[in-house]
């Protein structure tokens, strides 16, 4: 028999659904046009590249406060913290996302170890920025519906994935920057 808490969280589910599908759809495929080749007479946003890093390390801290938050049972600050959490997440996409509409993507110019490193580092970030999108959601709305215990239970998959997807994009970004132009 399900709890009053997992009926409401099912309310959800289309939505997780839908948006774990959509935003990876989304994000790839604008990543790919180029405003310039629409006709669009817009600037490359050289600038965003360091300011979403910084918003990926953001959301690093974030989480690992929430952490510490729910560990001392301070509840609101860490629903508080993981709130913050998801929308710097979304604005950290929409500056990925409006660079690379304005940009040539970077090519890495390491050489040897430190490329297979880089690629290494990039591939799993990218597949875990993609595999993270419906925990994030499940979690968050297993949070917001009071369903502690299933909450719990994916929020120890979740932080981890999470904590990296955000490490790591700030590695990426320190690893590939000398080679921006």
């Amino acid at each position: 028999m399900e709890t009053v808490n997992q009926v409401k969280a099912k309310k959800y589910n289309k939505w997780i659904i839908i948006l774990s599908i959509i935003i990876p759809i989304v994000v790839a495929v604008l990543s790919r046009v180029k405003l310039q080749d629409l006709g669009f007479d817009v600037q490359p946003l050289t600038f965003l590249p360091p300011i979403y890093a910084t918003i990926n390390g953001f959301t690093a801290v974030l989480l690992i406060f929430a952490f510490i938050a729910i560990k001392r049972k301070n509840i609101v600050l860490h629903e508080n913290l993981m709130t913050t959490s998801v929308w710097t997440s979304v604005i950290f996409l929409v500056m990925y996302v409006a660079y690379h509409m304005t940009s040539d993507s970077t090519p890495f110019g390491g050489e040897g170890a430190i490329k297979f490193i880089y690629y290494f580092i990039l591939i799993t970030h990218i597949v875990l920025s993609i595999v993270i999108i419906p925990f994030v959601l499940i979690t968050y709305v297993r949070g917001i519906t009071n369903d502690r215990d299933r909450h719990r239970k994916i929020a120890r998959i979740t932080f981890p994935m999470w904590l990296y997807v955000a490490i790591t994009g700030v590695i990426v970004y320190i690893m590939i920057s000398p080679y921006y132009i």
